[in-house]
């Protein structure tokens, strides 16, 4: 893989993006180890890179792929990647699968979700195209009928289903109510979501000799992250670094011990037209072993949450709420993420002084649901196809929001699924 001197990469973007120049203003002019250099700030991130007037991008995009990451409608997010860069990524990844069990002739069947620039079904096509084991390519995607998707699959005998969690369950939903089974299937590879026991259960009904396997760890904006370890069928949040760091929450040094939780914060040798140097993932996770050998992810940290099929970013929730509440009647706000009766479902805690009358706090709440929905439409429409549960509000009082033990700060996302 053809990557950059840390050092080299620093200064290129220091050269070229107007971004990082700023954010290394101070730093002397040689830089040679990671935390010589500061964690970025995904907020300013963001901000700097944009349609028009792009302060991150070290050239004006003349050669490129550009797709859509996390954010709401009126605030889009993009992330571009020059052709070799591309490559160097699929080729990177699609290495992984081979340790997630993909062997040669295996028939794949490739059930993410295509167009309005998202990368997830061709970022898996290319890397099935660049794995080093040759295969068969089936490029059904995520939203084609179930009926349709399963001729496919049964048509062309596919060894492998590949797609989100939820997008398997709802094949297998469709199979068991069917009083129907597919025992041909030998691996079910997913991601983009973490895989819980109830969604275990409901595969294995329909998929009896099928193995659930991450087929690895990535993010359009934060690119590779981490490649499946082999023989870890019952935790499969392990995963083996590609090149990210975790990062104490805390104190910001990386953390060198097993078993102690942190931030993933990446750094992309290969990427120079959009740089990625101290990038927080936005998920937590943990050494399972000697630092640079196996990582365990947690689940989100604050910049992020994962609902379902759905990204929410923590800053997105915070504006609905500011945008709701014109009368200043929220002191504190905490999303909860929580699994009941086999879905997913975000419960926004908003803290409040007491003595408010409860028909103006019902009004707020819905004032504030309607506006995260609107915001980010893919929610209702995840509700509307029995994806997750509507979004609720849960009024606390401020102590009773959630702080971090050791510094009393609000901790602003929390996970409550059971994830082993």
């Amino acid at each position: 893989m053809p990557v950059q001197q840390f050092s080299d990469l620093v200064r290129f973007a220091r050269d070229r993006s107007p971004f990082y120049a700023g954010l290394y203003a101070d730093l002397p002019p040689h830089v040679s180890r990671v935390t010589d250099v500061p964690v970025v700030d995904q907020e300013a991130f963001w901000a700097a890179n944009t349609v028009d007037g792009n302060r991150v991008l070290t050239a004006p995009l003349g050669e490129a792929v550009v797709f859509k990451t996390g954010g709401t409608t009126g605030t889009p997010r993009f992330s571009c990647y020059t052709r070799e860069e591309w490559r160097e990524f699929v080729t990177a990844f699609g290495s992984g699968m081979v340790d997630a069990g993909l062997r040669p002739g295996h028939r794949v069947a490739d059930l993410f979700y295509a167009g309005e620039l998202y990368a997830s079904f061709l970022f898996i096509l290319d890397s099935l195209a660049h794995a080093p084991v040759a295969n068969v390519r089936l490029p059904i995607g995520g939203a084609a009928p179930v009926d349709s998707t399963l001729t496919t699959i049964e048509d062309f005998a596919a060894d492998v289903l590949a797609g989100t969690p939820t997008t398997l369950c709802r094949i297998a939903e469709h199979l068991v109510c069917a009083g129907r089974e597919l025992p041909g299937v030998e691996f079910l590879f997913f991601g983009g979501e973490a895989l819980f026991e109830d969604q275990r259960r409901l595969l294995a009904a329909a998929f009896p000799r099928a193995t659930p396997r991450s087929l690895g760890y990535a993010s359009v904006d934060g690119g590779l992250l981490g490649r499946p370890v082999p023989g870890t069928d019952e935790d499969t949040r392990t995963h083996r670094p590609f090149a990210p760091h975790t990062l104490d929450e805390t104190t910001g040094e990386p953390i060198r011990e097993p078993g102690r939780p942190g931030r993933v914060v990446v750094t992309q040798l290969y990427r120079r037209l959009m740089p990625v140097i101290r990038y927080p993932a936005g998920d937590r996770a943990e050494w399972t072993g000697a630092e640079g050998g196996a990582f365990r992810i947690l689940g989100r940290a604050e910049e992020g949450v994962r609902v379902g099929p759905v990204s929410l970013y923590a800053q997105d929730v915070m504006n609905a709420v500011a945008e709701a509440d014109a009368h200043g009647l929220v002191t504190g706000t905490q999303l909860v993420v929580r699994r009941w009766e086999g879905r997913d479902g975000l419960v926004l805690r908003l803290a409040t002084a007491p003595g408010h009358d409860p028909a103006d706090l019902e009004v707020l709440a819905k004032a504030v649901v309607t506006g995260l929905d609107a915001a980010r439409p893919l929610y209702p429409d995840s509700v509307g196809a029995g994806f997750v549960h509507p979004l609720r509000v849960e009024w606390a009082g401020h102590r009773d929001l959630v702080v971090n033990p050791r510094t009393g700060k609000l901790v602003r996302v929390l996970d409550e699924r059971p994830t082993s």
